[in-house]
């Protein structure tokens, strides 16, 4: 009896108690570790840690659910809350996103869970001449503008293009936070502008780096939410206010060296303050200028277009001169020249183009000291190598195309085996490979693209940015690039097309 009654109050225990019958409910939020530290990155056994990861857990053991970590690109983040919760994977976006009036009215957010400040970071060895933000505002003695990074879609981006420094700095808009920190490092960045957080982190952790001056603009991180998630904003709304009041957030802050004096300002705005402020006004020292229309940022596009085709038309040239001379090589060389030139193609042919951009332009000058490309060289050094494997394998079937008998017959008549390449075979070979080449110039266009991951502001990197900022005109942005790119290869491809007829016409015609 008693086993009966000990075994009836179990079941009804079970019953009365749905944590035993199934599993809390996950708050998944959004985030791209990436970024890198404080917020969000990997100790030294691989965890996942940082100020955000823990403010996170805290935040899903208030609403009675589990943290769950969802990755993703940065900027694009906002953009999986369009969907669906089941689609996108996430509830919340939070990852240090400021607080702008853009984002605002699509996304409603929180109560700030930390103010932040811009700081400008320069290289130890510019302190004697580089004082701090009015440097910025003058050029360079040698009168060229200082190179400055950023993060792409963050308010340091957006400050920094207001009038104050549109003359007098050479902005780089960079996806990765510590990427940027190590050009200024390098000192092939003069300096650049991060939030507080990064900025403190960093500059910890380097023998070199420092900030130039005291920081300026301050504004909030806040979490992003779905328009019709009222409950789960307001429960966020909740915690968040608990844990400046109890000092659970300043505990998760001083752990990662984030706490500083305008935290204590936190809990007015938690409690006291209509939120949120009026954006127009709450951003110090800043710049009034007129919303831009589509036409003026149209403008914008057609101006990266021009560096679209300035890398397009000089880097394939030297890819077609390259492959010319590999296909050469594995056609016609020695087995000591063959095996080079295989290893060279399928290298190329087998690893990303976006990998070897990092390599030309991050990873060479490190293994070669003094070999510096500026973004734009190590654009076209990249493109070129890239697409001279590509270009090696229409080359080479071309020139597999030709009998060997003309070789044996131009070497019969007395010239020497370079002439004969020269005047016979390359002429006949090129014929043929001219349609696949021009294919291979209109995708040069588009993989331009992948350059932004260098500091390099193309078609397709500039419609990132713009969109970033305004996001009312996403569909004229997009059928605008996506026109520009068209009027950039569609010519092509009508000589592509005329190419290949006259071709077919001509060699029928020699039958």
């Amino acid at each position: 009896m008693k086993f009966q009654w000990l075994l009836t109050n179990l079941l009804l225990l079970a019953i009365s108690s749905p944590g035993l019958t199934q599993e809390k409910k996950e708050l998944r939020w959004g985030t791209d570790p990436v970024g890198g530290g404080p917020y969000v990155y990997k100790d030294e056994q691989g965890r996942f840690v940082g100020f955000e990861v823990e403010l996170a857990e805290y935040l899903a053991r208030e609403l009675g659910r589990t943290s769950k970590m969802v990755t993703g690109d940065w900027d694009k983040l906002p953009e999986l809350l369009d969907k669906a919760p089941g689609e996108s994977g996430i509830d919340i976006v939070l990852n240090g996103y400021e607080l702008r009036a853009d984002l605002q009215k699509q996304y409603p957010a929180t109560r700030p869970y930390y103010i932040y400040r811009l700081a400008l970071i320069i290289h130890k060895d510019h302190a004697a001449t580089f004082t701090g933000w009015g440097d910025l505002m003058r050029r360079k003695p040698d009168g060229t503008p200082h190179t400055v990074g950023v993060l792409g879609g963050s308010v340091a981006h957006e400050y920094m293009q207001s009038r104050a420094f549109r003359d007098t700095i050479d902005l780089k808009i960079n996806p990765d936070v510590a990427t940027v920190m190590g050009l200024v490092e390098q000192k092939r960045l003069d300096a650049t502008v991060q939030d507080t957080p990064a900025a403190r982190f960093y500059v910890r952790r380097s023998r070199t780096l420092m900030v130039a001056d005291e920081p300026r603009k301050s504004g909030f991180y806040v979490i992003l939410t779905r328009p019709g998630d009222h409950e789960l904003r307001e429960q966020l709304n909740q915690a968040i206010t608990k844990g400046i009041r109890t000092g659970a957030l300043k505990a998760i802050y001083e752990k990662y060296g984030v706490w500083n004096e305008d935290q204590e300002r936190l809990l007015h705005w938690a409690e006291h303050t209509e939120w949120p402020p009026p954006l127009e006004s709450s951003a110090e020292e800043s710049v009034e200028e007129a919303a831009p229309d589509v036409w003026q940022l149209f403008g914008e596009l057609l101006s990266a277009a021009g560096m679209t085709v300035f890398l397009s038309f000089t880097s394939f040239p030297i890819a077609m001169i390259l492959g010319m001379i590999v296909a050469l090589g594995r056609v016609y060389g020695a087995w000591y020249i063959r095996f080079p030139c295989s290893v060279y193609v399928e290298f190329l042919r087998g690893t990303p183009l976006l990998l070897q951009l990092y390599f030309v332009y991050y990873l060479l000058p490190k293994l070669i000291p003094g070999l510096d490309f500026t973004p734009v060289q190590a654009g076209i050094v990249g493109l070129a190598i890239n697409y001279s494997a590509y270009e090696a394998e229409n080359y080479r079937a071309g020139l597999l195309a030709i009998p060997r008998g003309q070789m044996e017959a131009a070497l019969a008549l007395g010239m020497s085996p370079w002439t004969a390449l020269r005047v016979v075979i390359i002429p006949q070979a090129f014929r043929i490979v001219l349609p696949p080449v021009t294919n291979d110039f209109i995708a040069l266009f588009k993989d331009t693209s992948v350059c932004s991951v260098i500091l390099i502001t193309e078609l397709t990197r500039k419609y990132n940015e713009l969109y970033n900022f305004n996001r009312e005109y996403v569909i004229e942005l997009a059928f605008l690039t996506a026109g520009l790119y068209l009027l950039m290869s569609y010519p092509l491809a009508l000589v592509a097309q005329f190419l290949e007829k006259r071709l077919s016409r001509s060699g029928g015609e020699s039958r």
